[in-house]
């Protein structure tokens, strides 16, 4: 049985990839770096500080540090972030996500989001009431598709990693949840039709979809 939901942030609980993507195109702009559609998908589900080194990687013409790159990257998207009225919660996981608390389920957050953005996307929406641990991906070296991060949210559930689920919806949160042998369902939402699901055990188009009862069945 089910005991514990490893939830992803960004693009399954609150869809803040329209801010980062115009950070990030602003940033690439001032850095006078063409960035392909190809590769800046290829990025999701990395840290910032894994993209920015990836970057630096594969155009040398970029002097910064690291972590000043990631601190340019984290002002204008904070700007972005605090101005723009129209950023909501998923349709549908708001529900599910209280489904599940009001069961008793677990919930942990492990995005490969800092935490200064899950703090304000958690403070925004007042989410902090129903996940018991937060994990987020700055305190790991490599981020998904390396399991490391599933790994640790997983040794902080209340049961054994098989009667853990995540739901993630990118290719490379996907393959870190195999890597770490978690039984993974896949949210296919409007802002993923570039990611490949296919290794997912579930994939689902929406929260409605799921909930508390059908979770707790799921055989990981």
């Amino acid at each position: 049985m089910i005991k514990t939901v490893i939830f992803d942030m960004d693009g399954v609980i609150v869809d803040t990839e329209p801010v980062h993507r115009y950070a990030y195109y602003l940033q690439f702009s001032e850095l006078n770096i063409e960035v392909s559609e190809e590769m800046y998908t290829s990025f999701t589900g990395f840290s910032t500080k894994n993209t920015f080194q990836t970057l630096k990687s594969h155009f040398p013409s970029i002097e910064q540090e690291v972590e000043d790159l990631i601190q340019r990257k984290r002002n204008i998207f904070n700007d972005a972030f605090d101005t723009k009225e129209d950023l909501y919660l998923l349709e549908g996981v708001e529900n599910l996500i209280k489904d599940l608390y009001q069961s008793g389920i677990q919930l942990i957050l492990a995005s490969s989001a800092s935490k200064v953005t899950i703090e304000r996307v958690f403070t925004r929406f007042d989410l902090h009431q129903y996940f018991s641990h937060i994990v987020s991906g700055e305190d790991f070296p490599q981020s998904k598709p390396n399991p490391a991060i599933f790994n640790h949210a997983a040794s902080l559930a209340i049961a054994p990693k098989e009667n853990c689920i995540i739901i993630e919806d990118s290719t490379n949160g996907i393959k870190a949840a195999k890597a770490a042998k978690i039984y993974c369902v896949g949210y296919r939402s409007a802002n993923s039709n570039m990611q490949d699901l296919s290794q997912a055990d579930l994939v689902i188009n929406h929260f409605n979809e799921l909930n508390a009862e059908k979770i707790s069945q799921l055989k990981s």
